[in-house]
């Protein structure tokens, strides 16, 4: 289960995609989360994923 809180949800999200997960897709699959769900909670604070970086910048 992902953290709630936004900050914390970014840091999680960041750190797992950078050394775990190869894309979004394959995170959220794993997790069983739902990618347009987590891709609005981080843009409410200002964070768009990047699939280049594999991260949420």
């Amino acid at each position: 289960m992902l953290p709630k809180d936004p900050i914390m949800l970014l840091s999680v999200v960041n750190m797992k995609l950078r050394d775990q997960y190869a894309s979004l897709g394959a995170l959220c699959d794993d997790l069983d989360e739902s990618k347009a769900e987590l891709e609005e909670r981080l843009a409410q604070i200002g964070y768009h994923y990047d699939a280049e970086q594999n991260a949420f910048v």
